[in-house]
């Protein structure tokens, strides 16, 4: 009996299951010698060159454990990339898209968010602990409190306007309704 000549997926390519074509698959194998395992794991041959080893996973772990990334630096060069990967990586950061919005309700814009920041604050402080965040923190650098100190004033100026800026909105918000 003769094989039908029609394929099974309708014309719609998407139907078929993946890996059912019939031709074979070119597979990188490890560059290391004697290694058949795939090589998908990409490696520089040198510092700051394009070229690249092509390793398994388990070569790939003992090629990078042997990676000198401080190579060809002096020793205050290589304490100052020391230094900034630390301070790059110490921890997790928030990703920079939710800097975007604004408090998780969507009711503080981005200037509430910095003012309240200035203060100290949680982004759902009511306007009575802001207040008295405001006149805690004032208090502190007036400049009758601490006359001829310049930081203080330009500390005072910064809460001053972290103020007016949530006074305004909270105003704002009361008059809308």
């Amino acid at each position: 009996m003769a094989r039908p000549r029609r394929s099974l997926d309708w014309g719609f390519p998407r139907w078929r299951g993946y890996g059912s074509s019939r031709e074979a698959a070119n597979v990188r194998l490890c560059d290391r010698h004697g290694c058949d395992e795939p090589g998908n794991c990409p490696a520089p041959k040198a510092p700051n060159s394009p070229e690249r080893w092509y390793f398994c996973q388990g070569h790939a772990a003992e090629y990078n454990a042997k990676w000198d990334y401080f190579a060809g630096l002096d020793k205050a060069e290589a304490e100052e990339r020391a230094k900034a990967e630390k301070r790059d990586n110490s921890g997790y950061r928030e990703a920079a898209h939710y800097g975007w919005a604004g408090s998780g309700d969507g009711s503080r814009s981005a200037d509430e968010m910095q003012a309240l920041d200035v203060l100290g604050l949680d982004s759902d402080a009511d306007f009575d602990a802001i207040k008295r965040a405001w006149r805690n923190k004032a208090k502190e650098v007036h400049p009758d409190v601490r006359p001829g100190d310049a930081e203080a004033a330009k500390a005072f100026q910064a809460y001053q306007l972290a103020y007016e800026v949530l006074r305004q909105s909270e105003e704002r918000r009361e008059w809308k309704g």
